[in-house]
């Protein structure tokens, strides 16, 4: 989320822009599993941003070793799942971003490629979230990123994609009465004119890089698309 204008930003997910305050906002490059991030849901008859962890750590958990391996959750059995299944019933949120990365290559030489819609503007993603208890009266938010098959653009990258919703669609998603044949229909790939690849500097492939050069565009980057 690489936002540097916080009103903008909270025009854009319709919340007052003092909940991104609250949040510590600041822009971001290269956001990593388990790290702190925030999310939006539906609060009332309107929209609340709230802190939370990628990485899904459930209710019943004794500790937050699942959260690596929750920081995605498959489309196709969210209401099957144990671990996704209240969450998809009553606990369903957007996770906002400007992009997300993919990567091609061998391993010993990754080249990252960054998804973002064409006009620069945020995708809402579609999300659960969960809170549990690290110690005694103390709570903890997460959130796991839904996924789906992939579309024209990403399925050079790879065989799955987040689920990216327009407006409408992310307050349906959002909302507790939406039926749940409904809520399924909205979790299909965008079409592929939503996103387009942009290969940037592999710099991105540390987590330690969190500045605006990791997005400078690769020139000498495969060109797939």
């Amino acid at each position: 989320m690489t936002y540097a204008d916080a009103t903008l930003l909270a025009d854009e997910l319709g919340v007052p822009v003092e909940e991104l305050d609250h949040a510590e906002f600041r822009p971001r490059y290269n956001i990593a599993p388990t790290d702190p991030y925030y999310i939006v849901r539906i609060k009332d008859e309107g929209r609340e941003l709230v802190a939370a962890r990628w990485g899904l750590v459930n209710s019943w958990a004794k500790d937050a070793s699942m959260a690596a391996r929750q920081i995605n959750a498959r489309a196709e059995t969210l209401a099957a799942r144990p671990a996704f299944r209240e969450a998809f019933q009553k606990r369903r949120c957007i996770v906002p971003a400007d992009g997300f990365y993919e990567w091609t290559g061998p391993k010993t030489d990754r080249q990252p490629f960054w998804f973002h819609r064409p006009d620069g503007g945020v995708l809402l993603m579609a999300g659960l979230y969960e809170s549990w208890q690290p110690k005694p009266g103390e709570w903890q938010r997460t959130f796991t990123v839904v996924t789906t098959v992939a579309n024209e653009t990403m399925a050079p990258f790879h065989d799955r994609m987040p689920v990216v919703l327009d407006e409408d669609a992310a307050s349906r998603w959002m909302f507790a009465t939406t039926p749940s044949e409904q809520l399924h229909r909205l979790l299909a790939p965008p079409p592929a004119r939503a996103l387009i690849a942009t290969a940037v500097s592999k710099r991105v492939n540390s987590v330690a890089n969190d500045d605006a050069g990791v997005l400078t565009p690769d020139p000498v980057a495969p060109r797939l698309l």
